[in-house]
């Protein structure tokens, strides 16, 4: 019984703790985007010195959308746009990936010093990949895209953005709850019934090959940055290593098979097997420099 009323204890503070952040994320991100338009980036992109749009890209990813069902839509309207190819794909691995939601959660679970290194060094990748994907001339791998405009794009322009930005941020979390529970149980059972010593046999922070493989399994179970992250933490507090734990992340958050289905539309089948080797290396080499360095 007393583990019982441990695992309530620890499932209702993750909860609540993580819903209040998810919303106020939500709707500082929503009011972000209402700033921060699709043409506003493409004009930040196309600057004279082109090793700025390759900052801006991986900068605006982190600011702009925080899942791949908005990623890949504003990707989308950049290329049609014409924007130049390299930023873009610097936006494109740094919006899922340095996200606000991913980045407050990941302080909040397991500390500041750890998110730091994180967020250097994956947007140190993203400006890379960006470069290494132009300099190899992967822009004639790209679909034409054509964007229709809504035409009701202009229909709350009388409303206030901080309402409309609470509209959303309460539309985004409502059908995420499902995922959040999930992610939450799943995180607060391995944390009260799953033994630390049984963790730390197969998954322990000295095992390397343990890193790579978290890259992979992250790609088909991940579900989103919410349910993904309290689990995380869970593994992390029963002793798996911070390498392993960073690389079922980006692994994950990076190449999610609903995100690789969409920018199958998007790009030829050389960009998309481009995309999923580049977020897997990201993953892996991430994996093992935070694992290093802590």
């Amino acid at each position: 019984m007393d583990v019982f009323l441990q695992f309530l204890k620890t499932f209702l503070t993750l909860f609540l703790e993580l819903t209040l952040l998810f919303i106020f994320i939500s709707f500082l991100v929503s009011w972000l985007q209402r700033k921060v338009t699709e043409e506003r980036i493409k004009r930040v992109f196309d600057r004279p010195n082109k090793w700025s749009g390759y900052l801006y890209g991986t900068g605006l990813g982190a600011l702009t959308p925080f899942c791949s069902c908005s990623t890949i839509p504003i990707l989308a309207g950049l290329l049609s746009s014409k924007a130049p190819f390299g930023p873009s794909m610097s936006f494109l691995i740094a919006s899922p990936l340095l996200n606000p939601v991913i980045v407050l959660l990941l302080w909040t679970l397991l500390g500041w010093k750890l998110t730091l290194y994180y967020v250097v060094i994956v947007g140190v990748f993203s400006i890379l990949i960006g470069v290494v994907w132009n300099a190899l001339g992967l822009n004639h791998s790209v679909k034409e895209v054509k964007v229709r405009k809504s035409e009701n794009e202009g229909d709350g322009i009388a409303t206030s953005k901080w309402i409309l930005a609470l509209q959303d941020a309460w539309s985004f979390f409502y059908p995420l709850l499902p995922f959040l529970l999930i992610g939450v149980f799943i995180g607060a059972f391995i944390h009260d019934f799953i033994p630390q010593d049984f963790i730390v046999k197969y998954a322990g922070g000295d095992k390397p090959w343990t890193i790579p493989i978290a890259s992979v399994i992250g790609i088909p179970m991940y579900i989103r940055a919410e349910a993904i992250l309290p689990i995380a933490d869970a593994l992390v507090g029963k002793g798996m290593g911070i390498g392993a734990i960073i690389a079922l992340l980006i692994g994950g958050a990076g190449a999610s098979i609903p995100e690789v289905i969409l920018l199958s539309k998007l790009f030829k089948k050389k960009l998309v097997v481009a995309f999923v080797v580049s977020i897997l290396f990201v993953a892996i080499s991430t994996g093992f420099i935070v694992q290093v360095i802590l």
